[in-house]
Order: structure tokens, then sequence, then C-alpha cells
């Protein structure tokens, strides 16, 4: 049986960092702010971590990478962020009580963690093998053979949420965010919001 999980608001600010590089900080109301700096999976139309921050939201997941982040976890990849005030026994404190909380909620989002690289990967194939452009359908072909094994081993109540409304509307909003992304140069962020995918491009 899935637990159902309230989700806090949080934003996710990316910010273009290098050439590329980019980082990701999560500001977080009830919990101290963690960023992973660098990130992994850079790309110069969406980055890897912002697919599975719309995938995730838009497919409820409450225990995956931003779900955990949003109930003061650490994802088992972010860190307390580097502008944190306090002690040096304080702040040590602190990330050993951020630390140990995220070991708990990776633990209880394995599950969740999985279906979200599966379901990642069908909605970053079906975007590029959906654009217009050439060269994104050219890289979807690359795909289509680990595309088909992912679905191949994603359980079909998975593979049930992801029907084709659900696919369009994962597909036009990384193509929302990706517009914005893509415009960023070294040094700037966007922001954005933790469930509903609100979006800002003001200075952060």
């Amino acid at each position: 049986m899935t637990v159902s999980h309230a989700q806090p608001e949080m934003l996710l600010i990316f910010r273009r960092t290098g050439q590329r590089r980019y980082a990701v900080e999560a500001r977080r109301t009830s919990f101290p702010d963690v960023e992973m700096n660098p990130a992994p999976g850079y790309d110069q139309c969406i980055p890897h971590d912002m697919m599975h921050l719309v995938v995730e939201a838009k497919l409820g997941l409450t225990r995956a990478v931003f779900g955990q982040l949003a109930s003061g976890g650490d994802a088992g990849t972010f860190h307390l962020s580097p502008h944190s005030q306090g002690t040096t026994r304080d702040l040590a404190r602190l990330r050993r009580a951020v630390k140990a909380r995220g070991e708990k909620l990776l633990r209880e989002g394995r599950d969740e963690s999985e279906q979200s690289e599966r379901a990642t990967y069908i909605c970053w194939y079906e975007r590029l093998s959906r654009s217009q452009a050439n060269e994104p359908r050219t890289t979807a072909q690359t795909m289509s053979q680990q595309a088909k094994q992912v679905r191949e081993v994603t359980p079909p109540k998975e593979l049930r949420r992801l029907d084709e409304t659900t696919l369009a509307d994962i597909c036009r909003r990384l193509d929302e965010l990706s517009s914005h992304w893509s415009r960023l140069n070294i040094g700037e962020a966007m922001t954005v919001r933790w469930p509903d995918l609100a979006v800002s491009t003001e200075r952060v």
C-alpha cells in the first residue's frame, strides 16, 4: 500500500556555474537549505535533475529525490549550504542531523527513487523523439533500444501512469523549463517551486 506524504513547499534554484557546469540549491522553510555543487548530468537544453523534478512532481512521487529534499533529507547527494549560519559546533551538529534524516528518507524512498529513474528516462526519450528539430530526434534514435529495455522492466502499474495524456503534459512542461534554462548565461539562475513547478527567473 502506498503511503501519502504531505509535501512542504520548497524552492529549487538551478544555477549555470560554468561552460558545462551547474548547481542546484534547495531552499526550505522548515529545514536547513542544502545544495549540490557541482550537479551531474549537465545539458545545454535542460539539466538531468530538472527532468527528475518535473517527472516526480507530475507523477506525485513524494519520496523520490525532490520529495525527500522537501521533507528535510539530502537525497544522498546534497550537502548543507555553505551559506548556513552558526558556530562550527552548531554547523557540525546540523550536518549530522541532515545526514541522519537523509539516510532515513533514502531507505523509505528506495522504491520511488527507482521509479523516478525509469520514468525520467522514458520521458526524456519521449520528449526528444517528439521534437520538431532533427538533432533531438537523432539523439532519441540512439536511445531507442535502451528506452525499450527500460519499458520492459517497468512494472505495468507504472506504465499505466505514463499514459499519453501524462506524457504529453510532462513533455510540454519540460519544454517550458528548457526554454528558460537555455537562455541563462553563466552565473544566472532560475527558480522552480516544488511541488507546483512555478518558475521564476528573477535574480537570486
